[in-house]
């Protein structure tokens, strides 16, 4: 099993771990709060206890609700596909277009996106939209995100692409496999859906829920919001107003038309904003104690129910993206991006135990000339049959790749050149005599293959490439048969 594998089960662990921590630990500190708080006045539990906690789980929820879209956006960051396909020179658009509109759509984002470091180029689901400049202001972020000490930001921005849509942006940086930085990539959700939560959250607890700037003007607020945009504005609030963008947190008191207004605000540094939760004093004890112990519950279900949803979300995306990378779709075989793991283990095994190490390189013969007689999809099908046919041919031991379109690779651990040349000839002998059927039609093809062993000073690249040549030889001469690399392996 490659590195990267463990790593990634490694990192779930220790999510997944922290993820109980951090929520076992709220719920038992909201517990021993909950527990001395219901002994003291109702003004001194709106104030000092009942408001910072509602602001505390609201909070929690921001940032659990934020969780999937920095999710994927991180597993953009980390996805081979994007990588190789700008290390290989950033050529066929289509391939990033159609990649950034299939996380749209399946993860429901508002929008995705990759920008290019080197080419300064802004990729879109609807295509390459511009080149990002220094000079524009609306490309301002991006350069703000190279200098960036964190891998990731959250930001709320205009969507250009959207009509300028205010939009919640994950902007996270992508590096190659040497950890050279080559761009930025991430989704955006809609502010809209933060404001429905908005709403939720004041149904479910009963509490004024907004969002100031630090120039005190509100930035998200609910539909039943009434007070003023500016909350320097609002009554009995505007001579204390300073007191909010002065801390990361405040708790204060004021007085509106006669009633005493309770206010907690904490500074969300993801949104650069004041999160706002107001209560107005109510006479009511019981109804409050009733209030917090149902809210203690919830927060101990959701404890649960998270944990458990998070860890079965990271376990499907964690299966899906461990295919992806390593399988090819369509003959069901390993492709390329796992062929340097595999590599690099068999090459380990042989130097380490004096073993031979052989590759095979296979080309379908004038495979095009199926695909003009017969369609794509039969060429598909004698794709899927070859594949097949190779499987049950070569030992378990044995590793194959689809190498690109008709080409495939197979890895011979313990295997001199002799037996690779024996056992491709073996391949060569069966594809000539095997018959595909498409849509009752026999299609027959030969084989041409090349043949090279691992010498004690190869890489991986110098394997390959005697073993292409062999393949290239082999056609020279004929097609339909099997070339080893002239070398001085045995």
């Amino acid at each position: 099993m490659p590195k990267s594998d463990f790593s990634m089960r490694d990192q779930k662990c220790r999510f997944i771990a922290l993820l109980s921590a951090l929520l076992i630990s709220s719920f038992l500190f909201i517990s021993l709060v909950s527990y001395f708080s219901a002994h003291k006045s109702i003004a001194a539990q709106v104030e000092k206890t009942t408001l910072p906690l509602t602001s505390d789980n609201i909070y929690s929820e921001i940032q659990r609700d934020l969780l999937k879209p920095i999710f994927i956006s991180s597993m953009m960051a980390t996805d081979t596909f994007v990588r190789d396909w700008v290390i290989n020179g950033e050529n066929k658009h289509e391939e990033i277009i159609h990649y950034l509109k299939e996380i749209k759509e399946s993860h429901g984002a508002l929008t995705s996106f990759f920008i290019s470091e080197k080419t300064k180029t802004y990729y879109h689901p609807n295509g390459v939209l511009r080149k990002v400049k220094k000079s524009n202001k609306n490309d301002a972020w991006y350069f703000r995100v190279n200098d960036l000490a964190a891998d990731y930001e959250v930001n709320v921005d205009a969507d250009m692409a959207y009509k300028a849509k205010l939009t919640i942006f994950i902007n996270h940086k992508i590096f190659d496999y040497s950890g050279g930085y080559i761009g930025v990539i991430g989704v955006g959700l809609p502010v809209d859906s933060v404001q429905t939560l908005i709403e939720s959250y004041k149904e479910r607890y009963g509490r004024e829920v907004f969002f100031i700037d630090k120039e005190g003007l509100v930035k998200l607020h609910g539909a039943s919001y009434n007070e003023p945009k500016d909350i320097r504005k609002i009554e009995g609030l505007s001579a204390i107003a300073s007191q909010i963008s002065s801390s990361q947190n405040s708790a204060i008191s004021y007085k509106n038309n006669g009633k005493t207004i309770y206010l907690n605000s904490r500074f969300i540094p993801e949104f650069n904003w004041y999160l706002i939760v107001a209560q107005q004093k109510s006479e009511d004890e019981t109804r409050i104690q009733n209030i917090l112990i149902t809210n203690l519950l919830v927060s101990l279900a959701a404890s649960i129910i998270i944990i458990f949803l998070v860890s079965i979300i990271i376990s499907g995306y964690q299966k899906r993206l461990e295919a992806m990378a390593t399988t090819d779709k369509l003959t069901g075989t390993a492709n390329r991006q796992i062929f340097n793991a595999l590599f690099k283990q068999a090459s380990t095994h042989s130097k380490r135990n004096k073993l031979p190490l052989s590759v095979i390189m296979l080309d379908i013969d004038y495979f095009k000339k199926i695909n003009d007689e017969h369609g794509h999809p039969a060429g598909d099908q004698v794709l899927k049959e070859f594949s097949e046919t190779i499987k049950r041919i070569i030992r378990e031991s044995d590793s194959i790749f689809r190498w690109g379109g008709e080409e495939f690779l197979i890895l011979l651990p313990d295997s001199n050149i002799k037996a690779a040349h024996k056992l491709a000839d073996k391949i060569r002998l069966t594809v000539e005599n095997m018959t595909a059927t498409f849509s009752g039609k026999p299609i027959t093809t030969t084989i041409s293959a090349g043949v090279a062993g691992i010498t004690d000073t190869d890489t991986a690249d110098d394997l390959i490439l005697r073993a292409d040549k062999a393949l290239y030889t082999a056609k020279e001469n004929g097609r339909n048969r099997v070339e080893s690399a002239v070398s001085s392996e045995t």
